[in-house]
């Protein structure tokens, strides 16, 4: 395989490691910035930055049809309000471990909604795969035995870092709709403007009420990383890569998300390893390797 062949791959896997980091960044984020007002800024940085590349790389915006701009902001509101949302929300109230291993869980709800959304058909390993990532997310609540640093018992943050996951998942498919028809940068550009509308108005709530003093400059720099690495790049090398591959070829690689996450963990929380770590990470590997068995002829 050539070097060229190669490069939706190392697209996709560098997307991924991103957007695995962000949940590490994220935890740290938000214990001194509020979520809707860190994620407005992220966004309106990001529309800024990716409209000035739109006019540069191709000339100004392209003309859209009715169902482009719905299927854009419908991507934004699953793929962008809602998974940050709830993973910002969501690792307040669990580790950083937990979120990566629950993510793993991304490839088998791609392959559901894909036959929810594509019509494609569910196989006997995808099936299995599926019971393989529910059982590692039960694994993970159940074995994990330890509480967040707000003192709850950390379902409540895995349940919402599952919704994200959902809204990953449906952004991946939506992006297959798009992907021959727009170029990475105009994609990258109205999702990450529709998620900044979306994010407005909650942000200036949130901002009436926030001491902007009170943040270091390591706080806001979480924030400029969210806006220019997580949203500009990875949403880039995400597209590129979505645009070469079949929608269940991008969804394998979401698995790379949680390992990125499990050793930025170490690196920058310093968290442990536990024993239901290790199974739920175990169970969802079975899953992914069961969901992406392709059957011979």
């Amino acid at each position: 395989m050539s070097f060229r062949n190669l490069m939706p791959y190392i697209y996709l896997t560098s997307a991924m490691f991103i957007v695995g980091s962000s949940i590490v960044i994220g935890k740290l984020m938000v214990q001194s910035i509020p979520v809707f007002l860190a994620s407005g800024i992220r966004f309106g940085l990001a529309s800024v930055l990716l409209f000035f590349l739109l006019f540069i790389l191709e000339g100004g915006i392209p003309k859209l049809t009715k169902k482009q701009y719905l299927v854009l902001f419908l991507q934004s509101f699953t793929g962008v309000f809602l998974f940050s949302v709830c993973l910002l929300y969501g690792v307040q109230y669990t580790t950083a471990l937990d979120s990566g291993v629950i993510t793993s869980a991304t490839p088998m709800v791609i392959a559901l909604f894909s036959y929810m959304i594509l019509k494609e058909k569910i196989t006997r390993n995808i099936l299995m795969g599926i019971l393989f990532a529910v059982c590692g997310i039960l694994a993970i609540n159940l074995g994990s035995g330890e509480s967040s640093a707000n003192g709850y018992f950390p379902i409540w943050g895995n349940l919402l870092i599952l919704v994200a996951v959902t809204g990953e998942a449906i952004f991946t498919i939506l992006g297959k709709l798009l992907s021959n028809k727009l170029s990475p940068v105009a994609i990258s550009t109205f999702v990450s403007f529709f998620g900044f509308l979306l994010f407005l108005p909650f942000s200036i709530y949130e901002a009436m009420k926030f001491d902007f003093i009170q943040p270091t400059m390591k706080d806001w720099f979480y924030v400029i990383y969210f806006a220019i690495i997580v949203t500009v790049l990875a949403f880039f090398l995400w597209y590129n890569g979505v645009s070469n591959v079949s929608g269940n070829v991008a969804g394998v690689f979401t698995a790379v998300l949680p390992l990125s996450t499990l050793l930025c963990s170490y690196l920058f929380l310093d968290e442990k390893l536990t024993l239901g770590h290790v199974m739920g990470m175990l169970l969802v590997i079975i899953g992914i390797l069961y969901s992406t068995r392709m059957k011979k002829t």
